[in-house]
């Protein structure tokens, strides 16, 4: 299976929604995109009832293995980003 792309997305809302203009359509998933992009970076969670929830994590450094030299390596600490799933959307995706 490929793939959903934004403007696979966009197509999909301008058909679901065709009193609103494609370009608008892109402007809103742009804005939604870029406020969760900025609470994460400002530490916040973000919560979308029934869906899910992005937080970050910390990662701490650690000692790594280069596997082509053997050399030891220090991997830096760094944050990653989860999502943990909400009953809805599992529900969903389990079929029940």
């Amino acid at each position: 299976k490929l793939p959903i792309t934004k403007s696979e997305l966009v197509k999909q809302l301008s058909k679901t929604y065709p009193n609103l203009l494609k370009k608008d359509l892109e402007k809103f998933f742009d804005i939604f995109i870029d406020e969760i992009k900025l609470a994460l970076k400002n530490d916040e969670r973000v919560e979308l009832r029934g869906w899910g929830i992005f937080y970050q994590k910390n990662q701490k450094s650690r000692n790594s293995r280069n596997p082509q030299t053997g050399e030891t390596l220090i991997t830096p600490k760094k944050k990653n980003v989860n999502f943990k799933m909400g009953k809805e959307l599992f529900n969903i995706i389990n079929e029940k």
